[in-house]
């Protein structure tokens, strides 16, 4: 602790403290702030603890407040934040006139991003939406280092869906949205950490095209089913006509199969009741009268 902060003009106890507030990211200055409010500001300290102390004890009301489980409390002491990061959850104390406090809320938030028209790869408009989980990880940065985290961050994610997208293709966005979704959420996780926001998950809604672009795939896809339609009836063509001629070597060794085939037909013409019967006269029988 001594080799890391040495340079640092402090007590060995408050070296330890910060030493270990260091390891989670938190900037000493904030830390630390508390520490040289000046002589002026010692005197109006001890002059609201005096205060206090008189109009007890109406003042305790105003001295202690309460967070919730899901809350933190970032105090200031004459502008400055108090050392030991924030407070809560539970009761804590702050002194009148001098001291104000901010309550973060710790839950996880998540927000729409609003349709964004994107131009594709290749040149295709599209509008593309989505959703964004995060949550607030450090409490003292979300406060003191941007003026409003939330809208900072659905700011950003609206920027950063148009950056993404930008450099994907038309068949990569309706295909690939887990990949685009997670190199969103890295892009922000990146971008948002010295915010102290940490996003936990980015999704990928909706992906809505051009009505004529619509038209366009769905003549496409038509033309391509009737194409496969063709070819597979061709395919069955073609082995319907390889069984036709294996049945017709087999009709040619025996004569009388062509005849049981004729009364075959005959019967499934009778069974479904068609007032015209058609008889098939063999060739054989004619071929003498047309010899005469």
């Amino acid at each position: 602790c001594d080799s890391v902060l040495g340079n640092f003009k402090i007590k060995k106890e408050e070296k330890k403290c910060l030493f270990v507030q260091l390891r989670y990211g938190q900037p000493p200055v904030l830390l630390n702030a508390d520490a040289d409010i000046g002589v002026c500001g010692w005197l109006l300290v001890i002059f609201s603890l005096l205060l206090m102390l008189v109009t007890l004890p109406i003042s305790i009301w105003m001295c202690i407040k309460i967070v919730k489980e899901y809350e933190r409390a970032i105090i200031f002491r004459l502008g400055r934040i108090l050392r030991g990061g924030a407070k809560g959850p539970g009761l804590f104390f702050i002194l009148p006139c001098t001291d104000s406090f901010i309550n973060v809320d710790m839950r996880t938030i998540s927000f729409d991003i609003p349709p964004q028209e994107v131009l594709t790869k290749d040149s295709v408009t599209v509008s593309v939406d989505g959703v964004v989980y995060y949550r607030v990880q450090n409490a003292i940065l979300a406060v003191a280092n941007i003026t409003n985290a939330d809208a900072a961050t659905r700011l950003l994610a609206q920027t950063t869906l148009r950056n993404v997208l930008g450099t994907k293709s038309l068949a990569e966005i309706l295909s690939d949205r887990e990949e685009i979704a997670h190199s969103m959420q890295s892009t922000l996780d990146d971008a948002t950490d010295d915010w102290g926001i940490k996003v936990g998950r980015v999704e990928i809604k909706d992906v809505k095209l051009p009505l004529q672009l619509q038209r366009a795939m769905a003549a496409e896809a038509e033309a391509s089913r009737e194409a496969r339609a063709k070819v597979i009836a061709a395919e069955g063509e073609m082995k319907a006509s390889r069984a036709l001629k294996e049945a017709s070597l087999v009709i040619a060794e025996s004569p009388s199969a062509l005849q049981l085939r004729y009364l075959q037909t005959l019967n499934t013409i009778a069974a479904e009741k068609n007032s015209t019967i058609i008889f098939p006269l063999p060739l054989e029988m004619m071929q003498s009268f047309l010899k005469r």
